[in-house]
């Protein structure tokens, strides 16, 4: 009899769980009864359930909007990794062309999506085509559960989080300016030389004021006082002014490879370009990752380094 319950119990909390993923990812009850063919009623009830079992309140509900509770989204924290291995468990069942499939949703930052994911991300769209792509370009990676994303690649040092960050790679800050621009101006042969140049400015969204620019060469660093006429918020716009020959801008390697190589624009005080910013790829729990992650974050490893 005990045996039996456990059984009915299980079924139901496993059915339970994977409701409370589906309206985590759709964000609303409606949206997840959709997704699932359930009613929202059934879907509340569903989620009713669940907090009776676990005994706290997984959402916040008004009006207009739900959200995870802290209790909520450290529970949901916990379970998300093993509902993932038992989908990947049972996709791994079935045969070998049907391994990687579903929806992979990954956060990125604008420079990302725009100038290294998305161009080249047909190749392992050809290689999994039971597998659906979205990316969604954010100002911060904000809270990965949340918002039901699998997976974030960006720059910069990792945040203080819950989620396993892995560094892809290294890049340098490159200094550079259109060819155009260098034959009217000259080029700088020093770091100080940049102050007297007008400069393309990237705003720095914590400050307000643009980012600060420096210069490494092996242990000497300087610190240079740059000003322009353009203030710019993201990348695109920025590498278009420079391209353009509007000023000397500052930018990371991996963006403007392909413009340095075919000569639109030209590197500037190539001795002074020590300064690398990280690449990190975030997801949850490594041990139990996706099939799909992992396929996704072995493409990208690829990617980053050719």
């Amino acid at each position: 009899m005990s045996k039996s319950r456990a059984r009915v119990f299980d079924r139901h909390a496993l059915d339970d769980l994977g409701v409370l993923t589906a309206v985590v990812t759709a964000g609303s009850f409606a949206r997840a009864g959709e997704a699932l063919s359930l009613t929202q009623s059934a879907v509340s009830r569903a989620v009713a359930r669940l907090e009776a079992r676990v005994g706290v309140r997984l959402f916040r509900r008004t009006a207009r909007s739900i959200s995870l509770t802290d209790d909520g989204q450290h529970f949901y924290e916990s379970v998300a990794p093993h509902l993932a291995a038992i989908e990947d468990a049972t996709i791994k069942a079935g045969s070998s062309s049907t391994r990687i499939r579903g929806r992979l949703r990954v956060n990125v930052d604008a420079g990302i999506g725009q100038f290294v994911l998305t161009p080249r991300l047909q190749p392992f769209l050809d290689q999994h085509p039971d597998l659906a792509v979205e990316i969604a370009v954010r100002d911060r990676m904000g809270d990965l559960v949340r918002e039901g994303f699998d997976v974030s690649i960006r720059f910069g040092a990792p945040q203080a989080s819950a989620l396993k960050a892995r560094v892809l790679r290294r890049t340098r800050v490159i200094t550079c300016a259109a060819p155009a621009y260098v034959a009217r101006h000259g080029a700088p042969h020093r770091p100080l030389d940049i102050e007297k140049h007008r400069c393309v400015l990237m705003r720095n969204a914590a400050t307000g004021s643009h980012f600060a620019w420096k210069f490494l060469r092996r242990k000497e660093t300087v610190p240079v006082s740059v000003s322009g006429q353009l203030m710019v918020n993201e990348l695109g716009p920025l590498l278009a002014a420079c391209l353009a020959g509007q000023g000397i801008a500052q930018m990371l390697e991996l963006y403007v490879r392909e413009p340095l190589a075919d000569g639109r624009l030209v590197q500037l005080l190539p001795d002074w370009a020590e300064e690398t910013f990280p690449l990190y790829a975030y997801h949850h729990s490594a041990r139990l990752m996706p099939a799909k992650v992992r396929a996704f974050l072995d493409f990208v490893v690829a990617l980053t380094r050719e």
